[in-house]
């Protein structure tokens, strides 16, 4: 009998080039849990992600799913599937799923996470995991632009250009809907900041460019007002800089079920959009 079975899954992407299988056989995530599952199930197993890492980017609850006829019970794919795993990915959790179960289709919306560093002098434990972006931050400035960017938009302006085929006229293009932005300081520390970012879907690069056009704005290098200009203009040119893959972590996969026990309801509801 042919099984679902889906997989919680956390990563430092800090060795790898991201999640999905490269034909020039650099490491990715991907590659590395099928050859694992492959081996334990004794078949050919295709690893489906919930969406794409770049190189550098780091995960703790990407969720995936793969079919397999192994016999095996869950706990193999939690326990066993570990013990095969470099030390840098981790499964955090195992179950059947149903057979019409996909882990990117299925899904409602995604939670990324972007930790950055103000104070003058980084750590140097700290430098994998945070960007550092030195200077007198100010998050009051970014209260009106965290107001405009929810909602419905298109954000073609904080896409990595060349990374679409903005001739196709199927599918939504660069529109993309925002539930809820913040900055907040983390473990008490005024230099130590996490934006959050919840939406149905982001562009190539999308939060990483929020990110640096928001630490921008937060240094005082752009008008308090400026996302707006920014959204109608369409242009990548006209947002700040791709702020490094290091500080970046996608943290949450939302459902319209509950799965591995998490509440499947999205963080806030989404905004009332004509």
């Amino acid at each position: 009998m042919l099984r679902t079975i889906r997989l919680l899954i956390a990563y430092d992407g800090g060795n790898y080039c991201g999640w999905q299988r490269q034909r020039q056989g650099e490491a990715t995530i991907q590659e590395e849990l099928e050859q694992r599952l492959s081996h334990l199930c004794e078949e050919p197993i295709t690893l489906h992600g919930a969406g794409r890492t770049d190189a550098g980017v780091h995960a703790l609850g990407m969720v995936a799913h793969f079919h397999t006829r192994a016999a095996i019970p869950v706990v193999a794919f939690f326990k066993g599937l570990n013990a095969l795993l470099p030390p840098d990915i981790r499964i955090l959790a195992a179950e059947e799923a149903s057979a019409t179960f996909h882990s990117r289709f299925s899904a409602l919306g995604k939670t990324y996470r972007y930790d950055f560093f103000t104070g003058a002098v980084q750590c140097p434990s700290t430098r994998l995991h945070r960007a550092h972006f030195p200077g007198p931050f100010d998050p009051k400035r970014l209260r009106t632009a965290l107001t405009q960017l929810v909602g419905r938009h298109d954000f073609s302006s904080f896409e990595r250009s060349g990374s679409r085929d903005k001739t196709a006229i199927d599918g939504r293009g660069a529109v993309r809907t925002l539930y809820e932005i913040r900055c907040s300081p983390r473990l008490g520390c005024e230099d130590f900041w996490s934006l959050h970012v919840t939406g149905d879907g982001f562009l190539r690069q999308m939060v990483r460019i929020l990110a640096g056009t928001l630490i921008e704005i937060g240094h005082g290098k752009r008008p308090e007002e400026a996302i707006a200009a920014i959204l109608a203009a369409r242009d990548r040119t006209q947002a700040g800089l791709t702020a490094p893959a290091c500080g970046l972590f996608l943290e949450r996969l939302y459902y319209p079920f509950p799965l591995f026990n998490q509440n499947p309801v999205l963080p806030c509801s989404p905004p009332a959009i004509p």
